[in-house]
């Protein structure tokens, strides 16, 4: 009890550590919301092997801009060993006058349970967009793109010692994507000549690490604080003007985010989970696009 308390105190801790938090970034390719990676909150596992998720989040990105989002998940437990996921997402930005809207990305996982601690998980990113999305006939920067625009390949391993809970993942691009951006296309007075130019952007892989602690409050309550450590494996790149391949200086390295999970079961079918997230870590160059100071998630859960 006295290092669950000391567990939870830190985490709030941090997560009131606004002057610092609200400086920085976090950055995922979406691979820490695959359902096995995020928290296990289950009490029991019950004879209901469908689940079908519906959430919406809005976020807090870099240059005044915000981002909406929602989605569609479908999961499902084939037998005691195999479990299948699906997800399809979509993303909205707004800010500096402009306001885009897409499908982004549908993922793909299986999941299989080797012994009650240990999970491997293989899956794929497919994008819906091509991250070229343009505006009066000028390509816009990653920020206001719906995908990354790659196809990408999942791999992870999750571990449980006694109630912490372990993951570590990997999530890296089999293809690139079809951005044609460059700063330099904008007019002066433009507040897109301030972004990272990203023609032919290459983007890395990136490792992932999440440690949580599930607590539960009351019989239908819980609280899942987690540390999230995500590591951009090296620098992007782009092409400039003269065709020439440019590394994107600073844009590997780590992100350190935090995250606390708020569930609520209505009943043994039906639940509700807010998820509030914050950095306290970033990397220096973030021209994926992905950064947000500060996001929150509502998640509305039905069993079958």
């Amino acid at each position: 009890m006295k290092n669950t308390k000391t567990f939870l105190l830190i985490t709030i801790m941090c997560f009131l550590n606004i002057n610092i938090l609200l400086s920085q970034g976090c950055s995922d390719a979406g691979f820490c919301t695959v359902n096995s990676f995020k928290p296990n909150t289950e009490n029991s596992t019950g004879v209901l092997n469908n689940q079908f998720k519906i959430g919406a989040f809005y976020g807090s990105a870099d240059r005044n801009i915000s981002v909406y989002g929602n989605y569609l998940e479908y999961n499902r437990q084939l037998n005691e060993k195999w479990a299948f996921d699906a997800k399809l997402t979509t993303l909205a930005q707004n800010g500096n006058g402009i306001t885009t809207f897409g499908l982004s990305d549908i993922f793909l996982n299986a999941t299989y349970k080797a012994t009650e601690k240990v999970n491997f998980t293989l899956g794929t990113k497919l994008p819906l967009a091509n991250a070229n999305k343009k505006e009066n006939n000028l390509p816009l920067p990653m920020d206001y793109q719906s995908s990354l625009g790659t196809f990408d390949l999942i791999i992870g391993v999750g571990y449980t010692i006694k109630n912490i809970q372990l993951v570590a993942a990997i999530q890296q691009p089999l293809t690139q994507n079809e951005n044609e951006f460059f700063a330099s296309s904008y007019p002066i007075n433009s507040k897109l000549r301030n972004f990272q130019s990203t023609n032919k952007f290459e983007r890395s892989g990136d490792f992932l690490l999440r440690v949580s602690y599930p607590i539960t409050i009351a019989a239908k309550f819980k609280i899942t604080p987690s540390v999230l450590p995500i590591y951009h494996l090296t620098n992007d790149k782009y092409t400039n003007e003269l065709n020439n391949k440019i590394e994107i200086k600073g844009s590997q390295g780590l992100t350190l985010n935090g995250n606390a999970y708020l569930d609520y079961e209505l009943n043994t079918k039906n639940s509700i989970q807010l998820n509030i997230g914050m950095p306290f870590i970033t990397r220096d160059a973030r021209p994926d696009g992905l950064t947000r100071s500060f996001i929150a998630n509502l998640q509305y859960n039905i069993k079958f």
